[in-house]
This record gives structure tokens, sequence and C-alpha cells, in this order.
């Protein structure tokens, strides 16, 4: 048995229009929700959108932008189901930083995504605070971390 890294297998870009319909189809959510699509094509179009190729293939993908008050958010991270906890949200959020512009970085999920909550400590994010009544009775927690 090979013993290697995984991450060292994973290339990280800018997302371009070709990648939209593989980042949908590692998307259970988008395949559902077109509105998914719909705001990964702009964030796409826009620059805001990083992808994980592993093997030539979408292993998933990160959206960012940088109007929370005034920092760098980190708005969503999709890793593809056969290729999650292999370090592929690791090396997203790690490009997401390293292509942020502003002092500090922020992100959030929902208090019940513990998955997401452990990706984000490992990724060297705190717990910055919580918005309470975005979704009933799950709160969102807010993540930060320094940039440089």
């Amino acid at each position: 048995m090979e013993n290697r890294n995984e991450t060292d297998t994973v290339l990280t870009r800018a997302a371009q229009a070709g990648d939209v319909e593989a980042m949908l189809a590692c998307d259970a959510y988008a395949q559902a929700h077109a509105s998914r699509g719909d705001a990964v094509g702009a964030a796409v179009g826009k620059g805001q959108c990083l992808v994980a190729i592993c093997a030539g293939q979408v292993a998933g993908y990160v959206l960012t932008h940088d109007d929370f008050f005034g920092y760098a958010f980190v708005s969503l991270v999709v890793v593809a189901p056969g290729q999650q906890r292999r370090g592929v949200g690791l090396r997203l959020l790690a490009a997401a930083e390293a292509a942020c512009q502003t002092a500090k970085i922020f992100t959030s999920t929902n208090a019940s995504n513990l998955a997401a909550q452990q990706l984000f400590a490992r990724a060297g994010f705190v717990r910055s605070g919580q918005i309470d009544h975005l979704d009933e009775g799950d709160p969102e927690l807010v993540y930060v971390k320094w940039c440089r």
C-alpha cells in the first residue's frame, strides 16, 4: 500500500466557466436547488470561486467575497462526497486564505454542522460570534482567521 499525503495530489486554482457543471455535479444541494447553481455560476464569473482538482476531476470548490464588513468571507465550501476527509477542504480554505486581500477572513456554519466546525478548527479559524434567527433553532456560528 502506498503511503502518501492525500493533499499532495490536490491542485487548487481559480474556477473557470467550464468547471461549473462538474462543480455542481459534486454538490448534492445544488442538484436539488437551482439557486445554488446560479450563485456558483455568478461567483465564477466574478472570480470569486476556487476549485480543487484531484486526478483531473473536480474534488470541491470554495466561494469567497470581500464585502463582509470590509473583510473576506468564505460563503461556501463544498467537497465531493468521495473526497471528503482527505484534505480537500483544508486545501480549499488555505487557497482562499492565500488569495485573501484583507487582514482577516471570516466564514460561518450552522451549530448543527459539526463537520464544518471541525474543518474550520483544523484550518486555524477561531470562533468569532454567533448569529441567531437565520435558521430558527440552529444558530449560525461565525469564525475568523487572520491573514498574513
